[in-house]
């Protein structure tokens, strides 16, 4: 941290300042703007948009279908059209520059300023927030909204640094694009990026190689473009859609699971309900019945209804076994479902060669290739599709000193305590959105924005009204708000598997980080709280 600290008059004082320009930054900026307080917003990138700044990697599109990926105001829908049911990364970016156009964002935000330190100061209650570029401001309220994927996972190959070809993460994709036509192409990852990122690969590149180290249990986007009219029959239900979206337990206003039990039915009414979400698309099939993800035995019936449907377009028996097993080496649906389009279409070409690393771990990067434990694979393009550090890694990458002195990284080392997901014990002052401990990866970004979004907005609102200054989530609450974390994963087969909602993709990690049991559920927890003024937090 700079020991070169500027007075308070000498730095702008805000009411609020926001890190991040993604769905929750740009409606906390527009909503706490609405109230008349004075605030900026910080964003790393050169662009709004957040996540879809950054994500503009061959294959990148949203895995929430629209409407359901979009703000709810009317005056951002009534004259703004997609094109497909789940949008691309470059419309994703058309429609962040509608948004601004409408609401007139941008001129309150402060591009290509990646904050480096965010310090509270106890004798005035505010926060000192620095930038990389030395920029500083003081603010009342700091708002973190930097998403639950703002720090790729780099792993530490030996000779990663001697490739001498393009190697970049698909979190780190050149702005300008990078040509794989005719190359010889290696993915290391087949998560939600890995999956995408080798479609596409798989239509251009001389050879892929796709080096896998777990099966993705991938589902059936049944992707499909959109017109004018049709959305235009669609608007007419949008208001309701929206109330349901709110009101849903994933931000997914139509996908409402089956709650008979698996196991009560026979067999020709389960496959009915199976195949009626199989086909629907999208995130239907994640949890066709109400007790797929807690009843092991109901898990497997759905597991072995993907796995038929999904080896029947494999036609290798050997590559079949590789990319849907026989048996699950996880739950169904325990770690995040990728939505795919002719992901495993693609693994019958004769350009395309899948290396089981754990048949074949990989040793070391080369100059030119893959040293696996068997022989080198000679690439031209490396792509890095290895997830991200999840949940906390966009808040740790920075220092941030609550009235302590000890940084969050610090105060975090032994695992996440909060209250609800949106304020951390000892860090006044401070709101985090989209983040660890609320239900972010069981929610979709827009939804999150406007639900947990506007109970922040209140809480200040509240503050202000009742000549508060400070905020902070009380250490009893957080201890209790982690126990329940732990109670609700319990109670499900979430524990079953190494994901990165466990943190299990992370060297050291390993804790339930997203909350799972329903967000709807999460809202009224935090409205039980407003209710009981702000119980769970200390207000002065």
């Amino acid at each position: 941290m700079s020991d070169a600290r500027p007075s308070i008059a000498s730095d702008e004082v805000l009411d609020a300042l926001i890190i991040g320009a993604g769905f929750s930054g740009l409606y906390q900026l527009y909503r706490l703007r609405q109230q008349g307080f004075k605030v900026r917003l910080f964003e790393a990138g050169a662009n709004l948009g957040g996540i879809w700044h950054w994500n503009c990697y061959p294959g990148a599109r949203v895995d929430s279908h629209v409407p359901n990926y979009e703000f709810s105001m009317e005056e951002l829908w009534r004259d703004w059209n997609w094109t497909e049911r789940f949008p691309a990364w470059d419309e994703l970016r058309r429609y962040f520059d509608y948004v601004d156009g409408k609401l007139d964002l941008a001129r309150d935000v402060r591009l290509r300023t990646r904050v480096t330190e965010a310090t509270f100061d106890t004798d005035n209650n505010l926060w000192h927030i620095v930038s990389e570029d030395g920029h500083s401001v003081w603010t009342r309220f700091f708002i973190a909204c930097t998403g639950f994927a703002a720090k790729a996972h780099l792993p530490d190959f030996p000779g990663i640094n001697d490739f001498t070809g393009p190697c970049y993460h698909t979190g780190h994709w050149p702005q300008e694009g990078l040509d794989m036509t005719d190359q010889r192409v290696g993915v290391i990852g087949t998560g939600a990026s890995g999956v995408q990122v080798i479609q596409e690969a798989g239509k251009i590149a001389s050879q892929l190689s796709v080096f896998q180290r777990t099966p993705n249990l991938a589902l059936p986007m049944q992707q499909r473009t959109l017109d004018e009219a049709t959305q235009a029959q669609m608007k007419e239900h949008y208001p309701e859609i929206f109330r349901q979206r709110d009101q849903s337990d994933g931000g997914l206003f139509d996908i409402v699971a089956d709650k008979r039990s698996t196991l009560d039915l026979v067999d020709e009414e389960r496959v009915a309900v199976f195949e009626r979400a199989w086909q629907q698309g999208g995130f239907h099939f994640w949890f066709p019945f109400s007790d797929t993800l807690s009843d092991i035995e109901a898990n497997k019936l759905a597991y072995n209804f993907w796995r038929d449907k999904t080896r029947a377009r494999i036609h290798d028996p050997t590559l079949a076994e590789k990319l849907a097993p026989m048996e699950p080496r996880h739950p169904f649906g325990t770690k995040r479902p990728s939505l795919e389009q002719w992901y495993y279409e693609v693994f019958n070409q004769d350009n395309v060669t899948l290396v089981d690393v754990n048949e074949q771990p990989i040793e070391s990067i080369t100059t030119t290739g893959v040293q696996t434990a068997e022989q080198h694979y000679d690439i031209d393009i490396l792509i890095l599709a290895t997830g991200f550090d999840a949940g906390t890694g966009g808040l740790t990458q920075f220092e941030i000193r609550g009235n302590t002195g000890r940084t969050l990284k610090e105060t975090w080392a032994n695992g996440v305590k909060t209250q609800l997901g949106l304020s951390v014990p000892t860090f006044p002052n401070m709101f985090m959105l989209y983040g660890p401990q609320s239900p972010t990866a069981f929610w979709n970004g827009p939804t999150s924005a406007e639900v947990q979004g506007d109970w922040v907005v209140e809480c200040l609102a509240y503050l202000r009204d009742k000549g508060l200054t400070r905020i902070e989530a009380s250490a009893a609450a957080a201890e209790q708000w982690n126990e329940h974390m732990d109670q609700v994963a319990a109670d499900t087969l979430l524990p079953l598997a190494k994901s990165w909602y466990m943190g299990a993709n992370i060297p050291g990690k390993h804790q339930q980080l997203l909350f799972h049991f329903g967000a709807s559920e999460y809202m009224d927890y935090c409205h039980e709280s407003v209710a009981n003024g702000y119980s769970g937090f200390e207000l002065s």
